[in-house]
């Protein structure tokens, strides 16, 4: 198969199993059909880790960008930071960001003021948006919306709500990006929305070292896994698994068109 991982965190793979190296995981992946990674970047101070895994690989791009769930009680990144930080050219992204309502306490308003950051940061530097949201879809559309988020588009990633806000995001220029948990036994609301996609809007990933799909699911998830996603979602479609591979591949470079 040809595969992307589209969404993976390379800088905080568990590599005991490799003995420490990065690059005998890579060359799993590549035996398992991965060509190609974006390594996501989640807290700031993580950035550099993540850009120099990056750099040292030409078929390895990266984001910057600060998770909603990692709160900066110091200083919040402005559109302007996020700017400086993105013009290395391996910066495909900026993100990931969004919102999730699911372990936050007390108020968000600091997330929704982060994701607009991000959003004219985006649109400043002219990359896609890596989109995080659970339990937050209708704040996330409308930010979206009011932002104008679908001049530059991007990426809902690890996507785990219904047909309607699938159909919300498309419409605001954005791919809908599947991970492990669309293989899991009680995701019937993602399948469901595996199978009604668009083929010319479906990514994989792997969201790795987390979300580890059937068969390996509890275990530490890696790039090598994001085979099974495309082939349960081949599944799921009735289609030959090589062919939805070579779509989602397809799909990726149709949104960094730069790259």
């Amino acid at each position: 198969m040809n595969l992307v991982d589209t969404h993976c965190h390379l800088d905080q793979l568990d590599l005991t199993k490799y003995e420490g190296d990065l690059e005998k995981a890579l060359e799993l992946a590549k035996k398992e059909g991965v060509t190609h990674f974006l390594n996501v970047c989640i807290t700031l101070k993580d950035f550099p880790a993540v850009l120099n895994i990056a750099k040292k690989h030409p078929n390895i791009y990266a984001s910057v960008g600060l998770h909603p769930n990692e709160r900066n009680i110091d200083s919040e990144p402005t559109a302007d930071d996020l700017v400086r930080l993105a013009a290395d050219k391996k910066i495909i992204a900026i993100g990931e960001t969004g919102l999730d309502y699911y372990r936050s306490t007390g108020e968000t308003e600091w997330q929704r003021a982060r994701f607009r950051e991000h959003i004219r940061a985006a649109k400043k530097v002219k990359k896609p948006i890596i989109v995080h949201t659970r339990e937050a879809k209708d704040d996330t559309i409308q930010i979206m919306r009011e932002e104008q988020a679908q001049d530059v588009g991007g990426i809902m990633h690890c996507f785990t709500e219904d047909w309607a806000m699938a159909k919300d995001a498309m419409d605001l220029n954005f791919y809908i990006s599947f991970s492990g948990i669309v293989t899991f036994k009680n995701a019937v609301q993602i399948q469901d929305v595996a199978k009604k996609m668009p083929l010319d809007r479906i990514l994989v990933e792997t969201d790795s070292p987390y979300l580890a799909p059937n068969p390996h699911r509890g275990k530490t998830n890696e790039p090598a896994y994001v085979r099974y996603v495309a082939e349960y979602i081949a599944n799921l479609r009735g289609m030959d698994p090589e062919t939805l591979a070579a779509k989602t591949t397809e799909n990726f470079f149709r949104l960094f068109k730069d790259v």
